[in-house]
């Protein structure tokens, strides 16, 4: 009797963490870095790859928007506006064949877009559906054609500017994972929210949750950081994406957050000795290939640990 008393106890306690959002999944060995978007020279090659981490590279980005002159909002109708000189289907294919630890996404969105390459525009890349049925039923044939084309196993949302409201969000990105992860099109899918538009991820989090793999926070968009605010700021984002697999982020050539050189990983190491360290990713591999990768080895070297 008392064996089922403690039972049930350890029952409501994890109940009562997973109710209010405290709970965590736990250390991961996931390693993630976006590439494409802001260089024309960048190679999977040039980025050191740890075996004994799990690695995403995340291509940046597919862009449902033309790709002309004047480009403009394409309904749920993608292209790739990535570096796809460098990085398509046959690099991809060598990339993995030489790896088996490498896995490959497609972020969806980002800031901008424009003259076939998301980084050198002006234009800001809205999410702007004419309706929820046309937007997924374009979504799920583009991206199923990009996603078979280039071998890539999963997906990442990135939509960083909105025309639509947050339910709207919600329901179309919630439908095309489902219908993309039902098909067995993607087997994995993530976001990359940050506070000035969490209440739109938050609305897709509520809703389809079960279906979001790893929450790409990027806690870059924050002012400086201290590692004790870094800290507080990811343990607050666990709480609100409540249960996910959250990774800890830094920018490569930014001065928000907490960068690598003022204390990143001391904050990593102390969110891995409570548990807590979903994984780590970076923006970008464009802007790290000046510096020689030396902080993505620092970190793939902490997950392997």
């Amino acid at each position: 009797m008392e064996f089922h008393r403690i039972l049930s106890a350890a029952f409501l306690f994890l109940l009562f963490l997973t109710c209010n959002g405290d709970s965590f999944s736990g250390n991961s060995n996931l390693f993630r870095e976006y590439i494409g978007a802001e260089s024309d020279s960048i190679k999977f090659s040039d980025v050191p790859i740890n075996s004994g981490v799990e690695f995403h590279f995340i291509l940046a980005f597919a862009i449902d928007y033309t790709d002309d002159n004047h480009p403009s909002p394409a309904n749920g109708k993608f292209k790739a506006f990535w570096e796809i000189n460098n990085l398509g289907p046959c690099q991809i294919g060598s990339l993995k064949d030489s790896n088996s630890n490498v896995k490959i996404a497609v972020s969806l969105g980002g800031d901008s877009v424009g003259k076939g390459k998301a980084f050198f525009a002006p234009k800001k890349a809205f999410f702007a559906p004419k309706s929820k049925t046309t937007w997924v039923q374009n979504a799920v044939s583009s991206l199923t054609d990009i996603i078979n084309r280039y071998d890539i196993d999963g997906i990442d949302i990135d939509y960083e500017h909105f025309r639509s409201s947050p339910e709207m969000f919600a329901e179309c990105i919630g439908q095309l994972v489902t219908i993309l992860k039902q098909s067995g099109t993607i087997s994995f899918a993530s976001i990359a929210p940050y506070e000035e538009i969490n209440s739109y991820y938050l609305a897709l989090w509520r809703k389809y949750g079960h279906v979001i793999d790893y929450v790409n926070f990027q806690f870059y968009a924050y002012d400086k950081l201290s590692v004790s605010g870094f800290i507080s700021k990811f343990k607050e984002q666990a709480s609100n994406y409540g249960g996910s697999q959250l990774l800890a982020s830094f920018q490569s050539g930014g001065h928000g957050g907490l960068r690598p050189y003022d204390g990143f990983f001391e904050a990593c190491n102390k969110l891995k000795d409570e548990g807590k360290l979903g994984g780590i990713f970076v923006w970008s591999a464009d802007e790290s290939k000046n510096k020689g990768f030396k902080y993505e080895k620092k970190a793939q070297a902490l997950l392997a640990a």
